[in-house]
Parts: C-alpha cells; structure tokens; sequence
C-alpha cells in the first residue's frame, strides 16, 4: 500500500493481521494520558515503544493494520460501548472496529519519522470518506431505487475523475471541491493529488477515494459547489487553472471569468492564490445518465 511490502516464501500462508491504534500528535497524546493510558510514559518514550513493538511484530511475521487513536473518537466508542478508556481491551476493540471507513492502513517497514505523517494524512481522508458518505447515503434516501441510484452516483463520480484526468494532461495536479449536502446543506470539502501518466490516474489512494465519495454526495444532493483543477506548476508558462460549476447534479464548465472568480473566493477563504496562474474554461464532462433523457439527475 505505501512502499514495499515485505516478501515471503512461495506457497507460505498470508501473515495474520494484527491491528494497532497509535496516537500520532503530542496534544492527543496529552488529552489521552488523562485517562491513565500510558503509565506516566513521555511522548517521546511512548513512540519509541511504539517503534519496538512495530518491529517486533514484523519479526514474527505479523500484517500490522493501523489506525489513530484519536481522542475525541476514542473516547465517543468507549461511552457508546461502555468501556473504560484506560482498559487496555477498549484500545484493541477500538484499533481492530470493523467501520473504520475504507481498506487497512498496513504499515511497510517505515520509520515513525515517514509513518505519523502518513498515517495523519490518511485518518484525515477517512474522516472526509466517513462525512461524505453520511451525506450520499442521505441524499439517495433508503429502499431498492436508493440502492440503484447510489451505485449510479458513484459510477458516474468515477467517470467525472477518468474524464478530468484525461483532458487535464499528464503531470502531478491538484483537484479541489466544495458542494453541499442535503437538507441542513452542510459544506462538504475534498482535496487530491492527481497524477496523470498517458491520459490516466498513475496514482489515487485515500485522499482519492475521499475526493470520489465527496463529488458523488454533492452530485446526488443536487446542491450548489465547485470544482477546481490546479495544473502542475512545474510545466512551463504558469499554472493553469479551469473550474467547474455544480448545481443540480451536475458539473458545468466555467468560464475564464467565473474561473477568476473562484480562485478570488478562495483567497476569501484563507487560500493562497496561485502564482502566474493562467485561467482556462472548463472542458465538458459527462452527463448524468438520467440527465441525458430528460429526466432528473442520477434518478
């Protein structure tokens, strides 16, 4: 999953998965010693346990699936399933709880110096992942015509981020959305890195998958947003930047101006704004299957 998987002998048996929660920042460190998780451990002395024990489970063979322990989420699991938060088996239930969003973080052999940060950035996606398909699974509703319509959103979510990659030329680029969710129209936000190889994604990952749910619960509410393509700044003659206009289910291309006026509005909202940015109109993107007959989006 990130960098390269240990080996093993042809024919042996896949390791057994073993799932560990580990507390990344010094702050939730704090708040969680609170609770006498640590034994009066330092940070520092606490994460060079964790390296320890990190290695010694590789030893013996063990797939490591990992997890943060957050605070405020750890403490939000054990009230709801009547653990104590200073006993050790809450933190094993915890690390191994089947709706963590998404697939295993598995850890490769890094160092914690490479590990917390990645670790980090992926409890972020799964919170985003987590947020997002709350709202998708609102906006579709419930029933047999919720459960077509779900798949037909998150199809055509995948279609939109093939076409992106397709007409926005190889390099290393950065997709950004805003749109709202239904009913109370909560602001949902995503963020990904997209490397493009021959026209195609070379790489998605969490925040990929966070970015796909977060466009498809935006899509399926029909609610108002944007969409914006940063091109790689490396390529010679400035960054270019095209945008997309959401609103009833669907993504309009923007114009030079309204493009403009986006990047304007994210400046508003604490956003650097590119330098030698070059603004270009967006290019068409599919069309909602349901959208192309007539009828409404994505029914």
């Amino acid at each position: 999953m990130r960098g390269r998987r240990w080996g093993r002998p042809r024919g042996a048996p896949p390791p057994q998965p073993v799932a560990l929660a580990v507390v990344v920042r010094a702050a939730d460190f704090a708040d969680l010693a609170g609770h006498g998780l640590f034994g009066g451990l330092s940070f520092r002395a606490y994460l060079r346990r964790v390296a320890v024990q990190l290695r010694a489970l590789a030893g013996h063979g063990f797939e490591v699936h990992l997890r943060v322990l957050d605070p405020v989420d750890y403490e939000e699991y054990c009230e709801a399933l009547g653990f104590d938060p200073a006993d050790a088996a809450a933190r094993v239930a915890y690390a191994a709880d089947p709706e963590l969003a998404g697939e295993p973080f598995v850890h490769t052999g890094q160092r914690l110096a490479v590990l917390l940060p990645e670790l980090a950035d992926d409890h972020q996606a799964r919170v985003r992942i987590t947020i997002a398909m709350a709202a998708l699974l609102a906006a579709v509703g419930e029933g047999p015509p919720a459960e077509r319509r779900l798949v037909a959103v998150m199809r055509h979510a995948v279609e939109v981020g093939s076409a992106v990659a397709a007409g926005a030329g190889d390099g290393l680029h950065l997709l950004t959305l805003r749109c709202h969710g239904p009913e109370d129209g909560e602001e949902l936000t995503s963020a990904s890195d997209l490397l493009v190889e021959r026209g195609r994604f070379a790489t998605a990952g969490r925040d990929g998958e966070a970015f796909c749910v977060t466009l498809a619960a935006g899509l399926a509410a029909g609610g108002a947003g944007a969409m914006v393509l940063h091109g790689d700044p490396a390529v010679p003659g400035g960054q270019t930047v095209r945008g997309w206009a959401l609103h009833g289910g669907r993504l309009w291309p923007m114009t030079v101006r309204e493009v403009l006026d986006e990047l304007a509005d994210d400046v508003g909202r604490g956003l650097p704004f590119p330098p030698a940015v070059v603004p270009l109109p967006g290019f068409p993107l599919p069309v909602p299957p349901a959208a192309e007959d007539g009828g409404g989006p994505l029914d």
